[in-house]
């Protein structure tokens, strides 16, 4: 269980961490630390006195505490081991694995010591994580931002790595508000092609599967939605879902039965990664509805999932171990050039997504063909 003035001690080190408490700024006093927590005095001095010994305070005789610059050349005793940071939602799962291992074998071959973090797609977690890589003072950050679609609270952490600067690049997407440099996948051509494939089959009323709580869903819709403008087919907003994390397995499979079960008679479906294709693939078996024959189907990353079904998965590349290298030689690259952010998006790196057509694909027209002979 943790002490009292433990808990007063890590509750200061996280505004200084946050940047609520900026290098030389004064901070809260005795008395209203006390007030705030509902301490002793004697509980916030052992608090003020343990971080002071740690470097975070130092103390002025007559005028307060305040906070300390922990600039990384002014520290002492900083081991000469160089640590990168790799900071993803998930670590053992689908893609993971495989953009870690670009950017950790490049990253050693470089002779820099690796340490892997995952948020589990958790905004708390992820304050967890900051805030040890700003303890540690790591040399750089590869991070995949935790639920980009939504607003973050833990901007202050990345404004404070800013500061001290210790440069990060974010991969697979990004906060908007912080211009970071970033390696991505153009999401919306990937939505696009997704849809433009199926259209050009036929298709005209094709459902599309999204998870909104991260910006690479939302501009797989996006592209979803320019192709069926770009060919002049209307959209059929029941046929469009948006779902977040914690729902990806229980919303879209019950979306799917809904309209399986409606007067609606939608022959394909875009989905939001290959992860949930399958998961579709299994409600269209239990369904006895034949793939490509009466729905067809396409996934995105062309992860290993998109050969282990029967189906084999019409999907959209990732770079996945391509992008994980690249991710590692520019984060060295602003390690080396001491430039912690280049901002405005300078630097970024853009990766295009390609169709790989398999067996959960096939022509409505030609289908219809086959149908008029019988």
């Amino acid at each position: 269980m943790q002490t009292k003035h433990n808990m007063v001690k890590q509750a200061i080190k996280s505004k200084i961490m946050d940047g609520t408490f900026l290098p030389n700024q004064k901070i809260s006093s005795e008395s209203e630390l006390m007030k705030q927590f509902g301490v002793s005095r004697h509980t916030v001095r052992l608090a003020i006195g343990d971080l002071v010994n740690q470097g975070w305070l130092y103390r002025e005789q007559g005028a307060g505490t305040f906070c300390a610059d922990r600039q990384p050349d002014q520290q002492q005793g900083k081991s000469e081991q160089k640590n990168i940071a790799i900071v993803t939602t998930y670590i053992s799962d689908y893609i993971f694995p495989s953009i870690i291992r670009g950017a950790e074998s490049y990253l050693s071959e470089q002779n820099y010591q690796v340490s892997l973090f995952s948020t589990n797609n958790n905004h708390e977690s992820e304050r967890t994580i900051l805030e040890r890589i700003i303890e540690q003072q790591f040399d750089g950050v590869i991070i995949e931002p935790t639920k980009s679609g939504y607003a973050n609270p833990n901007l202050g952490y990345y404004l404070h790595l800013e500061r001290l600067n210790i440069p990060y690049i974010m991969i697979n997407s990004f906060y908007d508000e912080l211009e970071p440099v970033s390696v991505t996948l153009d999401d919306e051509q990937g939505g696009y092609l997704q849809t433009e494939h199926l259209i050009k089959q036929g298709h005209k009323s094709i459902i599309g599967l999204f998870k909104t709580d991260d910006l690479q869903g939302t501009r797989r819709m996006k592209g979803y939605l320019k192709a069926h403008r770009a060919n002049k087919l209307p959209v059929n907003p029941d046929y469009i879902l948006t779902y977040s994390t914690d729902e990806k397995v229980e919303r879209p499979t019950q979306f799917l039965q809904e309209v399986l079960d409606s007067d609606e008679k939608a022959t394909a479906m875009v989905c939001y990664n290959d992860e949930l294709a399958l998961k579709l693939l299994d409600v269209l078996r239990e369904r006895k509805i034949k793939v490509p024959d009466e729905m067809s189907i396409v996934g995105f990353d062309d992860s290993f999932l998109a050969e282990v079904s029967e189906v084999k998965l019409t999907t959209i590349s990732h770079p996945k171990t391509e992008l994980g290298k690249k991710a590692g030689e520019m984060i060295l690259n602003m390690i080396k050039s001491k430039n912690s952010q280049t901002k405005a998006f300078d630097g970024s790196f853009i990766f295009e997504p390609e169709l790989i057509v398999r067996s959960s694909t096939n022509s409505l027209d030609e289908k219809l063909k086959q149908e008029s002979y019988m």
